[in-house]
C-alpha cells in the first residue's frame, strides 16, 4: 500500500516550522501511544507512521530530499530509506524522540506499564556518506556496489557493553530505571517532575570496570565491507540511505545510517531528460534527401533506423523505450533523435557545378509551409 504523503500524516504544511511539526508529532504519539491503546494494531500502526513521518520532517536533510523527490528520496527499495523500508521499530522510536515528551510521561512509559525499556536511552551511531558514480547501463539496469567502510564497530571484547567482563551493577540513584524523581518548590505549590538521573545517564546501570579495548564506549574503529544495491531508476544528486550501516552506536546504541550520493558519469554521446535520452544525429545532403538507414547508439548497442526521403533538419525522430527508467515506476523513456544537416564547408569543381545546377530547380527551394515548420520548431527551444 502506498505510504502517505509526510505532511499530511502529521496535519502540517511544507512552510511549517520545526516547533509545529514538533508539536503535531508529539500530540499524535500521545493519541495512538500504545500504552494507551492497549492491543489496538490501528493505533501502533498510526503511532509508527507518525514516528516515521517525523524522522524525515525533523531532519533538514531528509526534509529538502523529501520536499524534492517525495518518498523515493528517503525511501528506496527495502534497505534504503529513513528506516529502511521495513518498518518503524517500537525501540528505536522510543530511544530517538522519547525527549520529545519530557518527563511529564516517564519516557512513553507514563500511561500504565508500558515497559522500563522505553525509559533507557541508546545512544545512536552517526550516519556514514559515500559517494557511487555510476554510468548510463548501471542507471538503466540497477547495480551492486561494495564499500569497504573505515567506521565503528561494536566491540568484540565487551559484546558492546563498555565492561570489562560485561560486569555491571543496578544504579544506587535510580534502582535501575534510569530516572529519578525530582521535586521544586512554586508559587502554585510543590510540583514534582521526571528526569534522566545524572548518575548513570539513563541507562540505569553502572560500569564496574571500563573495558580495556573501548575504554567503557562499547565501540573501537574497525572496517566493514558493505554491499549496497542500487535501484534502478536513480539520478544525480539523488540520496539514498542504508539503515543501520553506519557508526554503531556506544554501549548497544542504533547504528548510524550509511548515506549513498548518486553522481550520473556523463555519457559521450547521449544526454539524459529524466528518462528520456537525447542524441543529436548529424545527416549528410545526400541521405536527408534521397533517404537512407543510419545507425543509433542506445545505452547497450547500436540500432539501425530508416530515415524518411526529404528530412529536415529539426525533426525530432524517437525510439521507443530505448531510454531510461523513473525510479519506482514502470517502462522506460525513449530516445529522442534531433536531425541537423550537414553542410560542406568546401566543395570541388565537379561538386559545385552539381549544387549550381540545382538553384533553378523548385524542388530545392523551400516552400511556405516548409519555412513556417523551420519557424515553430526553432521559436520552440525558446518557448
Amino acid at each position: 500500500m502506498a505510504k502517505r504523503d509526510y505532511y499530511e500524516v502529521l496535519g502540517v504544511d511544507k512552510n511549517s516550522s520545526a516547533n509545529d511539526i514538533k508539536k503535531a508529532y508529539r500530540r499524535l504519539a500521545m493519541q495512538y501511544h500504545p500504552d494507551k491503546n492497549p492491543g489496538d494494531k490501528k493505533a501502533e500502526e498510526k503511532f509508527k507512521e507518525a514516528a516515521e513521518a517525523y524522522s524525515v520532517l525533523s531532519d533538514p536533510d531528509k526534509k529538502a530530499r523529501y520536499d524534492q523527490f517525495g518518498h523515493e528520496g528517503v525511501n528506496g527499495p527495502e534497505g534504503f530509506g529513513g528506516f529502511g523500508g521495513q518498518g518503524m521499530d517500537m525501540n528505536d522510536i522510543f530511544s530517538m524522540f522519547g525527549d520529545i515528551f519530557g518527563g511529564g510521561f516517564s519516557g512513553f512509559s507514563g500511561f500504565g506499564g508500558g515497559g522500563g525499556r522505553a525509559q533507557r536511552p541508546r545512544y545512536r551511531g552517526t550516519d556514514l556518506r559515500v559517494r557511487v558514480k555510476l554510468n548510463l547501463e548501471e542507471i538503466s539496469e540497477g547495480t551492486t556496489k561494495k564499500f569497504k567502510l573505515k567506521k565503528y564497530i561494536t566491540c568484540p571484547h565487551c559484546n558492546g557493553s563498555g565492561a570489562e567482563g560485561n560486569a555491571t551493577e543496578t544504579c544506587p540513584d535510580c534502582n535501575g530505571t534510569g530516572r529519578t524523581m525530582r521535586t521544586i518548590r512554586t508559587p502554585l505549590g510543590i510540583m514534582s517532575s521526571e528526569e534522566v538521573c545524572s548518575k548513570c545517564g539513563g541507562e540505569g546501570k553502572i560500569i564496574k570496570n571500563k573495558c580495556k579495548h573501548c575504554s567503557g564506549d562499547g565501540i573501537i574503529m574497525g572496517e566493514e565491507v558493505v554491499e549496497v544495491k542500487i535501484p534502478a531508476g536513480v539520478a544525480e544528486g539523488m540520496q539514498l540511505s542504508m539503515r543501520g550501516k553506519g557508526n554503531a552506536g556506544k554501549r548497544n546504541g542504533v547504528s548510524g545510517d550509511l548515506l549513498i550520493q548518486i553522481d550520473e558519469e556523463k555519457h559521450p554521446l547521449l544526454i539524459r531528460d529524466e528518462k528520456d535520452l537525447i542524441y543529436n544525429l548529424l545527416l549528410d545532403i545526400p541521405t536527408a534527401t534521397l533517404g537512407g538507414v543510419v545507425e543509433i547508439p542506445t545505452i547497450k548497442e547500436n540500432v539501425k533506423l530508416t530515415i524518411e526521403p526529404g528530412t529536415q533538419p529539426g525533426k525530432a525522430l524517437r525510439l521507443r523505450g530505448k531510454g531510461l527508467p523513473m525510479l519506482n515506476e514502470y517502462g522506460k523513456g525513449d530516445i529522442i533523435v534531433n536531425v541537423s544537416i550537414y553542410i560542406p564547408e568546401t566543395l570541388s569543381k565537379d561538386e559545385k557545378k552539381i549544387i549550381e545546377s540545382f538553384k533553378d530547380s523548385e524542388n530545392f527551394k523551400p516552400t511556405d509551409s516548409i519555412k513556417e515548420q523551420i519557424f515553430r520548431r526553432f521559436r520552440n527551444l525558446f518557448d
